[in-house]
C-alpha cells in the first residue's frame, strides 16, 4: 500500500507541473442569475420553499443547536481555559446551516427579501467567529478541542475519513457560491476561501503536506467550484489529487467509499449511493476543467453501468438499506428500495456535469427523470415533510416526517428545490441550448451577442412549448431544442427498461408558423438563424399515457407493467382505489389510458384511469399526503 500510494503522489506531481492551464466547462450553464422563473408548477414549489421549506430548516438550526454549536466554537477559541462543552450530535451538523443558506440564496433571484438577507448576513456573523485564525472550520472539534467529537480523532484529519471535516468544507464552499453569485457579497466566500486554503495549506502532496483522503465526498466537486470562480488552480488541484488518493486513506480499499479499487480502473457504480453520485459529480468536475481524457473514460464508463443496470424508474438509485447503497446489476426491489433523497439530487448532479462535459441529451433525459420524479418526492407538496428513503412500493410503513435527526435530506432538499432555475438553458459559442422546458425568460451574452428568450409551458402535464426571442445579436445564433427520450421512444439511454404498447409519439417545431424539418444532433432539433425580436418557436410534442416494463434481469419487476407520461411517473395510491388492494391488483394485459385533469388535486395533476379495472394513478412525486397505506409504481398484469 505504501508503495502504490507513493506511486500514485508522484504520478500526481508530475501531472500538476505538466497539466494544461485550466478553463471552463466545455458547456456552460446560464446561471441562475439570469433566469426568472415563471411557471405555475415549479412556481408552486418555489413558494412552498420560500414560505414553508426555509424559513423551516432555519427554525430547526436555531432550535436544534446549530447556531449555538459556532457560537460556542468562538467562546472556546477566545477561552484560555477548556469551557468543558459537550460536543454530541453529528460532526456535520454544521453543514445544514450552510445548505439552508444556499438554498435561500437562490430564492433571493426569485424572491428578492431584504429581511431574509439580513437574516443571513446575521447568521454569517456567527459563523464567521467560529472560525480559527488559520481557516479551519470545524465546530465539533473547535467547541472542545481536549474531546472533540467521537468520530473526530484527537487531531486535525487523522481521522478525516469518518470525521466529515471536508465534507463540511463542501457544503461550506457550495452554499458560499451559491451566496456570492445571488447577492454579490463575499461575507461567505471569504470565510469558504479561508477555509479550502487551510485544507490546501495542510494536504497534499508536497512534502511538508499530509496525504488525506475525504470520507464523505463532495469537497471535490466543491472546491472544482471554487476554482471557477476565482480562478485559483490550487482548488482544482485539490480536488484532482483528492480523486487521485482515493483508497490511499486511513481506510484503505473499500467499496463503501467508492475506494475499492483504483479510480482509473473504475467502472461500475458501488457503495453508499450519495458518497458515489457526489463523487462521480467531482470526476466530471475534474475531466471538464482539465480536460484529461482518463477521467472522461472512467465517468463515463460508471455512468453506462448506473444507467444501464442500477437505476429506478423514478431515477431513484441506492437499492439496498445495508449501506445506503447501490446493489448488484438489476437489484432493483421496490417495497425495500431505498432511494435516498440526497442520492436522488447527487444523480442530478452527476448528469448535469455529464451534460456539460458532452453536450448529450441523453444526460437531461435521466436528470429530468430523477428531478420529476426521484427528487420532488422526497418533499411534500407544503414543503413542510420530508422522506429520506423514496421506496417504489409501499404496505403503508413509509411516511413523511417533519425532520429528522440526520437532517442531511430536507436540508439538501432546502438547497435544491430553489436552484431549478440554473439547469434549464446551456450555452457553447454561439450555440443557445433548451434543456428543461419551464415558463421562464432568461437572458444570456453568447459568442454573437446577447440573447434574451420567453418561454411558456403547460409542462408536464402537455408537451407544447412556445418561445419569443426577445433579443438576438445581429447575424443569429443557434437554438437547440431537446427533443425528450420519452418523445423518441427511449425510457432511458439504455435497455434497462423500455415502452411496451406499440406507440410512436411525435413532434412538431414551428418557427413564426411554419413547421420546420431536421435530423436531430445528440438529441437536440437545430434551429440556426438570423433571429428578430418577436420571433416565435413552438415545439409541440405528443404526450400519450405510455406503459413501461423493465428489463428481464430485474426479477423484483418480472410480469409487472408500469406508467408514464412526458417525465411523470405513476403509481397506484390506496385513497384513490377504495376497496381495491393495489399491491395485489392484476391489471389486462392490453390497458386503455385515460387522461384526467384534476386541477384541485393534490396542488393540481393530471392522472391516469386504467382499462376495465378503473385503477386511478397519480404522479409518483405526489403520493403520501392522504395518510399511510398501500402504494405501488408496478403492478402486476396478466
Amino acid at each position: 500500500m505504501k508503495k502504490t500510494a507513493l506511486a500514485v503522489l508522484l504520478a500526481f506531481a508530475l501531472a500538476a507541473c505538466s497539466a494544461p492551464q485550466g478553463h471552463d466547462y466545455p458547456f456552460r450553464p446560464v446561471p441562475f442569475t439570469a433566469v426568472q422563473v415563471t411557471d405555475p408548477f415549479w412556481g408552486q414549489r418555489l413558494q412552498a420553499s420560500r414560505e414553508v421549506t426555509i424559513p423551516l430548516a432555519f427554525s430547526k438550526c436555531e432550535e436544534t443547536g446549530r447556531y449555538r454549536n459556532f457560537e460556542e466554537a468562538a467562546q472556546q477559541m477566545h477561552a484560555d481555559e477548556n469551557l468543558g462543552f459537550r460536543v454530541g450530535g453529528l460532526p456535520f451538523d454544521d453543514t445544514d446551516v450552510y445548505k439552508t443558506i444556499e438554498g435561500a440564496s437562490y430564492l433571493l433571484q426569485t424572491y428578492p427579501d431584504p429581511k431574509l438577507e439580513a437574516y443571513i448576513d446575521s447568521v454569517l456573523v456567527i459563523v464567521a467567529a467560529a472560525q480559527e485564525p488559520d481557516g479551519y472550520l470545524y465546530t465539533a472539534r473547535t467547541r472542545n478541542p481536549e474531546h472533540p467529537h467521537r468520530w473526530s480523532g484527537a487531531e486535525r484529519w487523522v481521522q478525516i475519513e469518518d470525521s466529515h471535516e471536508l465534507y463540511d468544507l463542501g457544503h461550506l464552499i457550495e452554499g458560499a457560491v451559491a451566496h456570492y453569485r445571488a447577492t454579490g457579497k463575499r461575507n461567505f466566500l471569504d470565510i469558504a476561501i479561508k477555509f479550502a486554503d487551510c485544507v490546501c495549506h495542510e494536504i497534499g502532496p508536497g512534502p511538508d503536506q499530509q496525504v488525506r483522503v475525504p470520507g464523505h465526498q463532495i469537497a471535490e466537486m466543491a472546491l472544482a467550484k471554487l476554482y471557477t470562480v476565482t480562478g485559483d488552480r490550487k482548488y482544482l488541484d485539490e480536488a484532482k489529487f483528492f480523486i487521485d488518493m482515493r483508497g490511499h486513506g486511513e481506510k484503505g480499499m473499500d467499496a463503501y467509499r467508492q475506494s475499492d479499487v483504483p479510480v482509473m480502473e473504475q467502472d461500475e457504480a458501488v457503495g453508499h449511493a450519495v458518497r458515489a453520485e457526489y463523487w462521480y459529480s467531482g470526476i466530471a468536475d475534474v475531466a471538464a476543467l482539465t480536460g484529461e481524457m482518463q477521467y472522461t473514460e472512467v465517468i463515463d464508463r460508471i455512468w453506462e453501468n448506473m444507467v444501464g443496470k442500477k437505476i429506478y424508474l423514478t431515477g431513484g438509485v441506492g437499492a439496498r438499506r445495508e449501506g445506503e447503497a447501490f446493489g448488484d446489476a438489476y437489484e432493483l426491489p421496490n417495497l425495500t428500495s431505498y432511494c435516498e433523497t440526497c442520492a436522488a439530487i447527487g444523480n442530478v448532479y452527476t448528469n448535469y456535469r455529464l451534460f456539460l462535459l458532452h453536450g448529450s441529451s441523453k444526460y437531461y433525459d435521466v436528470l429530468e427523470r430523477t428531478l420529476y420524479n426521484g427528487v420532488l418526492s422526497g418533499v411534500s407538496l407544503d414543503g413542510g415533510s420530508f422522506f429520506y428513503p423514496n421506496p417504489l412500493e409501499s404496505d403503508g410503513r413509509h411516511q413523511r416526517q417533519p425532520w429528522f435527526g440526520c437532517a442531511c435530506c430536507p436540508s439538501n432538499i432546502a438547497r435544491f428545490i430553489p436552484s431549478v432555475a440554473g439547469y434549464a438553458y446551456a450555452f457553447r459559442d454561439n450555440d443557445l441550448y433548451v434543456n428543461l422546458y419551464l415558463s421562464s425568460r432568461m437572458s444570456e451574452t453568447l459568442k454573437g451577442g446577447e440573447v434574451a428568450l420567453t418561454t411558456e409551458t403547460g409542462y408536464p402535464w402537455n408537451g407544447d412549448v412556445a418561445i419569443t426571442v426577445d433579443k438576438a445579436p445581429r447575424k443569429g445564433f443557434t437554438l437547440k431544442l431537446r427533443i425528450p427520450g420519452w418523445v423518441r421512444g427511449e425510457v432511458l439511454p439504455s435497455d434497462l427498461y423500455s415502452y411496451a404498447d406499440g406507440l410512436q409519439p411525435g413532434y412538431k417545431v414551428l418557427v413564426n408558423g411554419e413547421e420546420l424539418h431536421a435530423e436531430l444532433l445528440d438529441g437536440y432539433f437545430c434551429i440556426s438563424r438570423a433571429w428578430k425580436p418577436g420571433d416565435k418557436v413552438e415545439l409541440l410534442m405528443d404526450m400519450p399515457a405510455r406503459i413501461v416494463r423493465a428489463h428481464p434481469s430485474v426479477q423484483d419487476d418480472a410480469g409487472r407493467v408500469a406508467f408514464e407520461r412526458g417525465p411523470i411517473v405513476y403509481c397506484a395510491e390506496w385513497p384513490d382505489n377504495p376497496g381495491v388492494k393495489v399491491r395485489e391488483v392484476v391489471l389486462e394485459a392490453n390497458p386503455e389510458l385515460t387522461v384526467r385533469h384534476e386541477p384541485d388535486k393534490l396542488y393540481g395533476i393530471d392522472e391516469l384511469v386504467v382499462g376495465r379495472s378503473g385503477l386511478t394513478l397519480i404522479p409518483y412525486y405526489a403520493w403520501n399526503h392522504r395518510g399511510a397505506g398501500d402504494m405501488a409504481v408496478w403492478l402486476r398484469q396478466e
